[in-house]
């Protein structure tokens, strides 16, 4: 296997996710340590929680706020935010991010209450 990986993100089709619409690179390739996701925000995404995964979120459109823990935090294009294990998180408003979950994506470790 080469020592790196390509992705063209508007090649992947997206696909239905808790907070909206994502596509998803790097995400399932066996030994990833690391993936990364545009994510199209909808109005009302839903509070999800990972017991393994770390999620880093680079804000790149849209104005709202992210919902970590019951804290409403105002979010605009640039904010980054930084989403440990086992936080109840959500964002709201209409936003494009960049999501790195670390390791890389795995369905199987979405939780909701």
């Amino acid at each position: 296997m080469r020592n790196f990986q390509v992705a063209e993100l508007d090649q992947i089709p997206p696909q239905r996710c808790p907070c909206g619409f994502t596509r998803r690179a790097f995400a399932g390739l066996k030994d990833n340590v690391a993936s990364l996701h545009v994510v199209d925000i909808q109005e009302d995404s839903r509070t999800h929680y990972h017991k393994r995964m770390t999620e880093i979120y680079l804000v790149l459109e849209g104005t709202g706020y992210m919902e970590l823990d019951g804290e409403r935090i105002a979010v605009k294009p640039m904010s980054a935010i930084y989403i440990k294990p086992g936080c109840r998180h959500r964002a709201v408003g209409k936003l494009r991010i960049i999501n790195i979950p670390i390791p890389a994506f795995d369905e199987a470790d979405e939780w909701s209450d």
